[in-house]
């Protein structure tokens, strides 16, 4: 068997020296807006968990929800739930073959952050 040097190899880009892309951010967001979403649902679950438990158990987790931690957290929850959303159209045009390209694959991105940020407010003002 050969003899290999790995020692004089870089095994990976450094954080140091790597650029991040809008692909690369966009899709570590995406993977924690997933995660942060089951946040957002746990409480929601206590929510009528606790409204099915009685009218105490209901009082504390409306306090806690209708509070201003509970308010960011649902806003933020809402935030992630539509940039999850638009992100997971956006690799369903990828599973296409479609906007593979490198500006369209980084148009994809921009309009992924900004369209949940104006969806974010829209529905804020809806509701």
């Amino acid at each position: 068997m050969p003899e290999l040097n790995r020692g004089n190899r870089p095994l990976s880009p450094h954080l140091q020296i790597y650029r991040p892309q809008i692909t690369s951010v966009t899709s570590i967001f995406t993977r924690i807006t997933g995660n942060a979403l089951i946040v957002g649902a746990i409480l929601i679950v206590w929510w009528f968990i606790a409204a099915a438990k009685g009218p105490e158990a209901y009082a504390r987790a409306n306090w806690f929800l209708t509070s201003w931690l509970g308010d960011g957290v649902m806003f933020l929850s809402l935030w992630a739930l539509w940039y999850h959303g638009l992100a997971g159209i956006r690799h369903l045009i990828w599973d296409t073959g479609h906007g593979l390209e490198l500006e369209t694959a980084q148009k994809l991105g921009m309009a992924v952050i900004v369209g949940s940020g104006v969806l974010t407010l829209l529905t804020v003002l809806v509701i």
